[in-house]
Parts: C-alpha cells; sequence; structure tokens
C-alpha cells in the first residue's frame, strides 16, 4: 500500500460520509426517510438495487469459492442473481403497488392482521444479525488497509455506515450505493478480473495448471447448489432488505426492468469472483484460507492506486450490504415491533418530522447495537445461517401463498409461520446448524401447516381481500389510503 492507495480509500470514506449530509437535505417526510420517496428511476433503483445484494460474501466469499471449487464456486452469487431476477419479474411490480414499508405490513394487508407481530420478530432477528455479519467484516478489510485492531476497526467502519444511515436514512443510503456500485463494477470487474487472468497466464495456462474440476460447472456438489437455491433464491424473494428496495421504485415498470438489470448484473458478477479465485488458485497454492484469496490478490498482482480502487470495492460492498440491513432492521423494529406494542398505525402519506425523527432514532439505537454486538462476536457464520433458515424455513411460504394463493388464511400463516421456525430451530439442534435437512423440514412442514390449516378455517373476510386485491392492482382509492394496513400497521 501506498500513500496513493491510501488517498483513494480516505477520499472515498470521507464521499460517504458527505453524501449522507447531502441526503439528509432531501429527506422531508417518512416515505423519503424510508423509501427514497418511492421515486428512484432505473439506472439508480438497477444499480442500488445491485450494491445491496452483492455485499462482503459475494465479494470476498465469491472468490474464495472460486478459489476452492473452481468455477462452480460462482453458485452461491448466481442463486443471488435468479432469486432477484425471480422477483422482479414474477413479484415486484405487485409489492411495489402494495404501498407499504415492510414484509410484515403485506402480511397484514393480505391476511387481516393477525401474523404481523411475528413475523417482524423473525425478520428483526435476520436483518439484525445480517448487519452484524456485515459490519464484522470491517475488521478484517480495515487490516489489510491500515492494520487496525480488530474492535478498532468494526467501530470506524460500523460508525460511518451508522453516521450516513441516521442523517438521510434511504436517501442517502441510495447515493451512496450508487457510488459504491460504479466503485464494485470498476474495482472488481474491469480492473482486478482481467488482471487476474493475466497474472495466472491466461485460461489455457490455467486449465493446464488445475485439475479438470475446476472448470465443470458442477464440481461444488448439486446438493450444495439446491441448498443455496434454498436459502439464497428464495430469500431474496422475502427478505425486508430487498423488499425495502423495491418499495423505492418509481412506477411497476422500474421495479420489473430495473430488478432485472441488477439480477442480470449479479450473474456477471458471480462468474467473475469465480474466475478471480480460480486465478488466484494458480498464483497461490498454498494459502491458509480460501477467504484470504481476494485480499492476497489484489495486495499481490495490482500496481499502485488500483490496489486502493480494489479495496476501496470490497469496502463498497461491504458498506452497501451493512447499510441496506440497517435501516431495514430498524424500521421494523420501529414500524412492526415498537410500534403495535403501542398500538400506533402508520400514515403512509404523512410527512410528519416526528415520524422521521423517530425512525432516524431507531437506525442510531439499532446501529449502535450491530456495533456492540459486532465487537463481542467472533465468528457469526452460524449466527447468520440460523437467522436465513428461520426467515425462509418460517416465512416464505406465509408471504408466497399470501400472493399467489386467495384461499389461504391468517391462521394459515400464523401456523406455517410458527411450525416452519420451530422446524427448523429443532432440526438444528439435532443436525446441526450448518446442515441441509433444517431448512429442507422446515420448508416442508411450513407448506403443509399452511395449506392444511388455511383448508380448515374459515376463508380471509371477504372486505379484506377486496382492500388487497384494489392495493395489487395499484387502484389510486387503494393507494391513498392513510394507513398502511387494515389495522395494525406500526408506526
Amino acid at each position: 500500500m501506498t500513500a496513493v492507495d491510501y488517498t483513494v480509500i480516505v477520499v472515498y470514506l470521507a464521499g460517504m460520509l458527505a453524501l449522507g449530509w447531502w441526503g439528509m437535505r432531501r429527506t422531508g417526510s417518512t416515505s423519503d426517510f424510508l423509501v427514497a420517496g418511492r421515486r428512484l428511476g432505473p439506472v439508480m433503483y438497477s444499480g442500488t438495487m445491485a450494491a445491496i445484494v452483492l455485499g462482503g460474501a459475494s465479494t470476498i466469499g465469491g472468490v474464495g469459492l472460486g478459489y476452492q471449487y473452481g468455477l462452480s464456486g460462482a453458485w452461491m452469487v448466481l442463486t443471488i442473481g435468479l432469486g432477484l431476477l425471480a422477483l422482479s419479474v414474477f413479484f415486484s411490480a405487485r409489492i411495489a403497488r402494495l404501498k407499504v414499508y415492510t414484509v410484515s405490513q403485506m402480511l397484514d394487508l393480505r391476511y387481516g392482521g393477525s401474523s404481523g407481530l411475528i413475523s417482524g420478530i423473525v425478520m428483526w432477528a435476520y436483518t439484525l444479525m445480517l448487519a452484524v455479519t456485515s459490519t464484522i467484516a470491517y475488521a478484517t478489510i480495515f487490516d489489510v488497509i491500515f492494520g487496525l485492531d480488530r474492535v478498532v476497526a468494526i467501530v470506524l467502519g460500523g460508525a460511518i455506515v451508522v453516521c450516513y444511515s441516521t442523517l438521510g436514512g434511504m436517501w442517502s443510503i441510495t447515493l451512496t450505493d450508487m457510488v459504491q456500485f460504479v466503485v464494485k463494477t470498476v474495482g472488481v470487474l474491469l480492473l482486478l478480473l482481467p488482471v487476474a487472468v493475466v497474472k495466472a497466464g491466461g485460461f489455457a495456462a490455467m486449465r493446464s495448471e488445475l485439475p479438470h474440476g475446476y472448470f465443470s460447472p458442477m464440481d461444488i456438489g448439486g446438493r450444495t447448489v439446491f441448498t443455496y437455491v434454498l436459502i439464497y433464491s428464495f430469500g431474496m424473494l422475502i427478505g425486508q432488505d430487498i423488499w425495502q428496495r423495491v418499495f423505492t421504485a418509481r412506477d411497476d415498470r422500474v421495479a420489473r426492468l430495473g430488478g432485472t438489470a441488477a439480477g442480470t448484473y449479479c450473474l456477471v458478477y458471480a462468474v467473475a469472483g469465480a474466475v478471480i479465485g480460480t486465478a488466484a488458485k494458480v498464483l497461490y497454492p498454498e494459502l491458509g484460507a480460501p477467504d484470504d484469496a481476494f485480499a492476497t490478490i489484489v495486495e499481490d498482482a495490482l500496481p499502485v492506486g488500483m490496489k486502493g480502487l480494489v479495496l476501496a470495492a470490497a469496502l463498497s460492498a461491504v458498506m452497501s450490504t451493512s447499510s441496506g440491513a440497517l435501516i431495514a432492521c430498524a424500521t421494523v423494529a420501529n414500524n412492526d415491533i415498537w410500534a403495535r406494542l403501542r398500538g400506533r398505525t402508520l400514515r403512509t402519506n404523512g410527512t410528519s418530522q416526528d415520524e422521521v425523527g423517530g425512525n432516524r432514532v431507531f437506525i442510531l439505537v439499532m446501529g449502535l447495537a450491530v456495533i456492540g454486538i459486532s465487537v463481542a462476536l467472533n465468528d457469526v457464520v452460524e449466527a447468520l445461517t440460523v437467522a436465513y433458515n428461520v426467515l425462509v424455513g418460517g416465512l416464505l411460504m406465509p408471504i408466497l401463498g399470501g400472493l399467489l394463493w386467495k384461499r389461504g388464511t391468517g391462521a394459515g400463516a400464523l401456523a406455517s409461520v410458527a411450525v416452519g421456525g420451530l422446524t427448523v430451530v429443532a432440526l438444528m439442534a439435532w443436525q446441526g446448524v450448518l446442515a441441509n435437512e433444517p431448512i429442507y423440514g422446515g420448508l416442508l412442514a411450513s407448506l403443509v401447516a399452511y395449506v392444511a390449516v388455511s383448508l380448515a378455517t374459515k376463508p380471509t373476510d371477504a372486505a379484506i381481500l377486496d382492500v388487497w386485491r384494489r392495493r395489487l392492482a395499484g387502484e389510486p382509492s387503494a393507494a391513498a389510503s392513510e394507513t398502511a394496513g387494515p389495522a395494525t400497521a406500526g408506526a
């Protein structure tokens, strides 16, 4: 690292704070703060959506999987891209038309306010652990860049994200994510990828140096790919951090086409990461851990200036996921848990600065909690796996069922969340947190409970379904409603 590289990184970090201040000046309502006023066009929407789903795991972890498995190491990020494509093509337009702020508010609208609190708690735990995982990643990156102590690195990186997120909410996060998207594109796709391949001698030399399995699309294993689909592809369909970005779209077309562009970008990014990792295996065959491949090839292969930009790209990947998870966590905590306990409702067309201030306080509080937990924990991979398993196992069926099956009921949704979540927890205790069986069993149990209880109970009230259908259709009378849900939409 030279003075030029350090300058590039410091300027980047200062720019994030400046954009946070600029975003604050554009925030005058709850809608501005939580969903960027629901007015993002296709360029900003697709850029910010790609930024949030391609985090540290997709960048550093994707290269590490390429180092370990070769081209088939792309499957983890590929399944993220496929999930985003499915969300964008099949569901995003309807989701955007609901004009809500959280997944739990969607469940309230569909089922009549019977499942929002428990789903909110599950979603809050997931977004909290996602934010913690991203924040811990700062320790690795800042150690490579500045040689900082782990705790100092976490506090520094976390404080920057909390600062710009608290200032302007989703507007600040959107502006910073666009910069992060550009930095990642230039740093990883346009600089690191070609340099890594050239340093490794080209594809012909890579093929001659490595076993044949490194160039097989399924060397990672079919069962692993299937599990990635269940966890990551389905996770893209129901995560609050992803839905909250869908809510920022200006209209249905932006949500659909912009999301499709972002999903396609993810597929390209997945292959790039695997190729970089494969090149690193040729150059450094005896690394201590696969995840060291990214930092090693950056430090060794890139010239002055480029090194700083690519490390800023890694920092961008972590920051975009961290800020997206943080605002999602705070939104759920405030609007789905705290407000429900106080019996308040959220005005979707309100402009109260008190509401903006309340959401700002929750981002600050959740941000400080995330930093504190990150300092206390050394490794949260298992905790994040628990959160993902419970999220998908408990919430996938009620959400997709609500969108696709009109006979689904509130009782069925509650049973599905409870049975699926408990099954996942029980199987993780029996088979182990990282086993495949918990997500398989949890999804099956959740589906059976949802269908059986829905068919055994009285259909959802016709008036509730009528409001639901009109909101899905985007009718002005429904979209102008003053509350985010029929009874308990939060505050």
